[in-house]
């Protein structure tokens, strides 16, 4: 049997999926405050008979730091993939990011270790990827620098550090470092804002840009290494390095609205950062630019997906075909 942590999110509800129409046996945790609906309406994009399928998975209730909930979840399991995961930029989440993203792995890797797991299969970031330095292309092998890294980034890195550890003991691991992973469902979090900030027809886009995949993508590499004999090894996932003005056109011409034509200069996300700040300080909502996040736009990060290529054979889909279908949900449900 196969265990999905994070079943809920937009990489696990996409992986669920993928798992039970393969016919495999799966259980998934989920927490208490977790919308078990939205794993049911992602299937119904792909499915017509998305209840069956849904009804196919054991879900069991626990937290990643409730060890006697994934002891239980535990049993009869073979191999994990582990999609947990909490996401903030906001430097006041450090604690709560590094009990869930490392502490809970640590965990996790723990009862791997306990319970003989086959193989583990670990969704870390692009963000605990070293960066690229004098315009090349960031790889695998990259050293990681902590400088002006983000709070988000700091505790997926040290994440992934548990994961190494457990393959030291003789665990079979593979992690996988995802761009931003353009998938449908979670329009008002993570990478899922991308389509809601596009919807309401921002003149301005930011400077920079990252790497991108799709969740399509993304799930066929994770079952793909899975499936394989591969183990220790670490994988970057990125389909197109684009800059963020290239992908708000794409997805602002799917949405029906106009294209941004005007880059925010660096004064202006400056200004924009301390409205933001007193904003949440009054609201209690996260912070969404920080001094990190503005630095990080000063140097476009592109990334080298060569390895997984090689080694998978694998081919990327078009972004384009994704954002379409993604945008086509958003307005249904939205607009």
């Amino acid at each position: 049997m196969i265990l999905v942590t994070g079943g809920t999110g937009l990489v696990g509800s996409h992986l669920l999926l993928q798992l039970v129409r393969s016919g495999f046996a799966v259980r998934a945790t989920y927490r208490q405050n977790s919308n078990l609906k939205r794993v049911e309406k992602i299937f119904a994009y792909y499915e017509q008979k998305s209840e069956e399928l849904f009804g196919k998975i054991e879900w069991i209730l626990a937290d990643l730091n409730d060890i006697p909930g994934m002891e239980t979840a535990f049993q009869d399991i073979t191999h994990v993939y582990h999609c947990a995961a909490l996401i903030s930029f906001d430097p006041k989440d450090y604690d709560i990011l590094h009990n869930t993203n490392t502490l809970g792995t640590a965990n996790l890797v723990n009862l791997c270790l306990a319970n003989n797991i086959e193989k583990l299969c670990h969704v870390s970031t692009i963000g605990a990827i070293g960066k690229s330095v004098n315009g090349n292309s960031a790889t695998e092998e990259n050293e990681w620098v902590e400088e002006d890294i983000n709070v988000y980034a700091l505790t997926k890195h040290a994440a992934e550090m548990e994961v190494w550890r457990g393959s030291q003991e003789g665990l079979p691991v593979i992690i996988v470092n995802p761009g931003v992973i353009v998938g449908p469902g979670f329009w008002e979090e993570g990478s899922g804002n991308l389509f809601t900030t596009a919807s309401k027809g921002y003149s301005y886009f930011p400077p920079g840009g990252t790497g991108f995949i799709t969740i399509g993508d993304l799930i066929r590499i994770m079952t793909g290494l899975m499936d394989s004999s591969l183990v220790n090894q670490r994988y970057i996932t990125v389909a197109e390095n684009i800059t963020f003005e290239t992908m708000l056109g794409l997805l602002t011409k799917y949405l029906g609205k106009p294209k941004p034509t005007k880059k925010l200069a660096f004064w202006q996300l400056h200004i924009g950062r301390i409205f933001d700040m007193f904003f949440c300080f009054f609201t209690g909502r996260r912070r969404r630019i920080t001094k990190n996040s503005i630095k990080s736009l000063k140097t476009r990060g592109t990334y080298d997906n060569t390895k997984i290529k090689k080694e998978l054979n694998f081919e990327f889909e078009p972004l384009e075909k994704t954002i379409q279908f993604c945008c086509t949900r958003f307005i249904e449900e939205n607009l």
